[in-house]
């Protein structure tokens, strides 16, 4: 199935930048890579890191919020930026990819 893009790396900074800024509520982040299926391990440094390999291969990014506050002031944050994805148990799921044809929620 062709996997079709739903961000560009101007969206991916507008993340980047809103996650960096809620400071001691910014959630730690983990991505799959969309060539290979890596799934990175878990990394809490926004600013540089997430960045660091560019975004062309993002097929998601998964954040972590292991608390109430933290689940809130991410939520706020999406909802602004406007990004494509889900809440999920543990957090929340940015797609960056997503298969031909499949339905995709904005947050």
């Amino acid at each position: 199935m062709t996997k079709l893009p739903v961000m560009n790396d101007t969206k991916w900074d507008e993340l980047r930048l809103a996650m960096h800024e809620l400071d001691t509520l910014s959630p730690r982040w983990r991505t799959k890579d969309a060539e290979n299926g890596y799934v990175s391990e878990w990394d809490g440094e926004w600013f540089y890191h997430f960045r660091a390999d560019g975004y062309a291969t993002i097929e998601w990014v998964e954040l972590e919020t292991p608390d109430e506050a933290r689940r809130q002031a991410v939520r706020a944050v999406l909802k602004r930026v406007h990004v494509p994805g889900e809440e999920t148990a543990e957090g929340f799921r940015v797609f960056g990819y997503v298969d031909s044809g499949q339905p995709v929620d904005w947050l």
